[in-house]
């Protein structure tokens, strides 16, 4: 079985137990915090990664760096340590991630501009764009882009749309050539 349909399974498992506890967004929260902590914190993906430790070791271990998460959060990280899945631990978030936008009706939009964008212009990008997807809203996250000479980018899954300058200038050249 590949590793996203596992990482599906138990995300859709905690998924399911969040959605009938009416914990989403609490599960949500912390499930960003484990993804942002397991990608960034090198020395914990090397502890749980190494083959040296024993199974209750780990989960000691991972027991104290997330003490105050949800007890369905820590039992689903200690169930993936019990069936060597440590390094599923960000896919089963994602996935989780994804269920729980498609449940909201939200979906994950990367908006690449020269700027900061400000919270009237995320409210702007979301009503528009999310109409076009079939969503109620977008989850924006602003990535400063200083290669920009102007506009902005927006990729929305897989679709991208460009709004940016060199996206224009390179739509006037291949009109023009053609």
């Amino acid at each position: 079985m590949s590793n996203s349909m596992v990482a599906k399974r138990y995300a859709l498992a905690l998924f399911r137990i969040a959605k009938e506890q009416q914990l989403l967004g609490v599960v949500g929260e912390e499930l960003r915090v484990v993804k942002e902590v397991m990608q960034y914190n090198m020395d914990l993906k090397a502890v749980l990664d190494s083959s040296k430790l024993t199974m209750d070791k780990k989960k000691e271990i991972l027991k104290a760096a997330f003490a105050s998460l949800n007890v369905y959060v820590l039992n689903t990280l200690l169930i993936l340590i019990d069936r060597h899945r440590e390094n599923e631990i960000i896919e089963v978030a994602n996935q989780f991630f994804e269920l729980a936008n498609d449940e909201a009706g939200i979906a994950e939009a990367q908006v690449f501009s020269t700027r900061e964008l400000t919270e009237a212009e995320r409210e702007v990008l979301s009503a528009t764009f999310a109409a076009k997807v079939g969503k109620k809203s977008l989850r924006i996250e602003n990535i400063v882009d200083s290669e920009l000479l102007g506009g902005i980018k927006l990729r929305i899954g897989n679709r991208i749309y460009d709004g940016s300058l060199r996206g224009k200038l390179n739509r006037l050249e291949r009109k023009l050539l053609s």
